[in-house]
C-alpha cells in the first residue's frame, strides 16, 4: 500500500475549480442553534462519544447534482453538536453575474456550517438523492485535530476559495483535510484509475448526450491528463471509495479508516443510469448530409449561397469560435487552454455570415473561405493523431464545413471567371 501524504492546513485553507462544486448547495443563514453551536465550539471539546463521518450525496437528475456532493459531520451528542461541514456553497446572486464569473474561472466557493438535520431532510426528502455516510475510526486526538480546523477554516475570513473543477472542490478538500490530520498514518489502498480526467465524467454524462459533447468540446488538452488515484477523488463517489479502502497506522496497527457505513434514502429500486443516444452524432450527420446536397446543388446551378442556410450556420460556428477562443485566450480555467476544437469553430465565420447576408462579392470573402475551409481540413485529417480527446460528433460537423466553404469560395471564382 501507498503512504498517502497531507498538504499543510495553510494549503487546504487558502482561497484558491457551476457547474457546481459537484453537487451545488445553497445555504442560507444558520439557524439560531447553529449559530449558538458555532460560536460555543472553539471553546468546547468533543467528548469521547464524538465521531467524524465523511457524508456522499448521491447525484442527482438536475445539472448542478449531477456528480454527486461531499460534507464532513461532526457529531458529539454529549456536547449538542451535530453539524455538516460543507465546501460547496456559494452565493449565486445575480444570474448573469454568476454566469459570466463561472465562464470566467472567477468563482468563489465557501465553507460552511448547516445542522445535519437540514441536510438529511433537504437531500434524500426534497431532491430524492441518497446519503451515504462513513463513520470515520479516529482517535480523540485526529477527531479534535479535524474539529478545530473546520471551526477555523469556517471563520468568514478563512471560509473562502477559488473553486477549480478538477483540483480544487468540495471534494478534494475534504481530502485534504484527512491527509493533513492523519498524515503518514493514512494508507491508501487504492490504485490509479484507467483514462484520463476528461473520461472519469463519462459515466455521468451518459443520460445527457448534448452536455456531454458541450463539456467536451469546451475543455481543451489538460483535460486529457492521465488521472492517478489522488486526482480522481475530485469525484465524491470516488472519494467515498477512497475512504472505503483506506487504513490508518499507529501504535496499535492498522485498522480500517471507515469503521461504519449507513445510508438514508438508498431504495433497492433505484434506478440505473439509462445511457442516451448520442444526438450530436446524428444530427450533425444529417447537418453534413443536408450541406453536401445543398453544395452540389448550388455548384450546378452555378449559384454562390443561399443565406437561408448560410447565415444561421456560420453564425452559430462562430459563436461557438468566441466561446471556445473566451475558454482559451481569457478565462481562468486551465483545462480549457490549447483546444484543437477552435480549428473548426473558428471566430472569423461570423464574418462568413456577414457576407452571405449582404451578398458580398469582394476577394477577401473567397480567401477567408478557403482559409476555413483548411483549418477545418486539418482538423479532420489530424482526428487520428490529436493528443486531445475530441467529442466524435465535430468529426461530420468539420467535413460539413470543408465542404460548404469550399463549394462556396469555388462558386464565387466561377462566378468571377464568367463576370470576367
Amino acid at each position: 500500500m501507498k503512504s498517502g501524504r497531507g498538504s499543510s492546513s495553510t494549503r487546504v485553507a487558502r482561497s484558491v475549480l457551476a457547474v457546481g462544486c459537484l453537487g451545488l448547495t445553497l445555504v442560507g443563514n444558520g439557524t439560531a442553534q447553529e449559530r449558538e453551536t458555532s460560536s460555543l465550539a472553539a471553546a468546547r471539546v468533543l467528548s469521547e462519544s464524538a465521531r467524524i463521518s465523511l457524508v456522499t450525496i448521491l447525484p442527482g437528475k438536475k445539472v448542478y447534482s449531477l456528480f454527486g456532493h461531499n460534507a464532513l459531520r461532526v457529531y458529539d451528542p454529549e456536547r449538542g453538536i451535530d453539524i455538516a461541514y460543507n465546501y460547496g456553497t456559494f452565493d449565486f446572486g445575480n444570474p448573469l453575474t454568476f454566469s459570466a464569473k463561472f465562464a470566467y474561472g472567477d468563482l468563489n466557493y465557501r465553507l460552511t456550517r448547516q445542522s445535519y438535520e437540514r441536510m438529511v431532510a433537504f437531500y434524500p426528502v426534497e431532491e430524492g438523492r441518497p446519503i451515504i455516510e462513513q463513520v470515520l475510526d479516529l482517535d480523540p486526538g485526529q477527531r479534535e485535530t479535524i474539529f478545530r480546523f473546520l471551526e477555523w477554516n469556517a471563520q468568514p475570513e478563512n471560509a473562502y476559495y477559488r473553486y477549480d473543477f478538477y483540483y480544487d472542490n468540495c471534494a478534494t478538500r475534504i481530502r485534504d483535510v484527512l491527509e493533513n490530520a492523519l498524515g503518514e498514518g493514512l494508507l491508501v489502498g487504492t490504485a490509479d484509475p484507467e483514462g484520463t480526467m476528461r473520461q472519469l465524467l463519462d459515466p455521468y454524462l451518459a443520460e445527457r448526450s448534448w452536455l456531454h459533447f458541450g463539456m467536451d468540446a469546451g475543455q481543451g488538452l489538460p483535460a486529457d491528463a492521465p488521472a492517478t488515484w489522488r486526482t480522481e477523488l475530485f469525484l465524491p463517489d470516488r472519494l467515498a471509495e477512497w475512504a472505503a479502502a483506506g487504513r490508518v497506522e499507529d501504535e496499535n496497527g492498522i485498522r480500517p479508516l471507515v469503521a461504519r457505513t449507513d445510508s438514508i434514502g438508498w431504495t433497492a429500486d433505484r434506478m440505473a443510469l439509462d445511457p442516451a443516444l448520442n444526438w450530436p452524432v446524428f444530427v450533425m450527420t444529417a447537418v453534413l448530409g443536408l450541406v453536401a446536397w445543398i453544395t452540389i446543388l448550388d455548384l450546378r446551378s452555378n449559384r454562390s449561397g443561399r443565406a437561408w442556410l448560410d447565415a444561421p450556420f456560420f453564425t452559430l460556428l462562430g459563436l461557438a469560435g468566441l466561446l471556445v477562443a473566451f475558454l482559451w485566450f481569457i478565462a481562468l480555467h486551465a483545462v480549457t487552454k490549447r483546444n484543437v476544437n477552435l480549428l473548426w469553430a473558428l471566430p472569423t465565420n461570423l464574418a462568413l455570415a456577414w457576407a452571405t447576408v449582404r451578398c458580398s462579392g469582394k476577394g477577401w470573402v473567397e480567401a477567408l473561405l478557403w482559409g476555413t475551409a483548411i483549418a477545418s481540413l486539418l482538423f479532420v485529417l489530424g482526428w487520428p493523431l490529436w493528443s486531445q480527446e475530441v467529442p466524435l460528433a465535430t468529426l461530420p460537423l468539420a467535413v460539413a464545413i470543408v465542404v460548404r466553404t469550399a463549394g462556396l469560395a469555388l462558386a464565387r471564382r466561377r462566378a468571377g471567371a464568367a463576370a470576367a
